[in-house]
């Protein structure tokens, strides 16, 4: 069982991927931008990170950056609906370690946490 930490601006996401996850793997915490994700991933250490790209304050590619400048060894999955494809493909080269489109699908999930874990 991994512990994840879900960082998405919307409540109804973060609310969503918790659920996909309960009873599989657990949510050690959740953060509503990118630099609550920072901060949490720093006081937590998740062994994942489920991380949105568009979200105030900072954005998920920035806080991907401070989370990989604070521990190389991060795992984190980028969450982004189809339409920030450029930004996904930046994150990948940032060093998140695999993306999940929105809307999610629950085995895809799975799956990409069962790999990075």
């Amino acid at each position: 069982m991994a512990r994840v930490l879900i960082v998405d601006d919307a409540a109804f996401m973060r609310h969503l991927l918790a659920k996909m996850l309960e009873g599989v793997h657990e949510v050690c915490g959740e953060a509503a931008n990118g630099m609550e994700g920072v901060d949490l991933y720093k006081r937590l250490l998740p062994d994942i990170v489920t991380m949105d790209i568009s979200m105030p304050d900072m954005e998920g590619i920035e806080a991907l950056r401070r989370i990989l400048s604070f521990d190389p060894n991060a795992k984190i999955l980028i969450c982004s609906a189809i339409g920030y494809r450029q930004m996904v493909l930046e994150a990948i080269k940032c060093g998140a370690k695999d993306f999940i489109t929105k809307p999610f699908q629950k085995e895809r999930l799975l799956d990409a946490i069962a790999r990075w874990v």
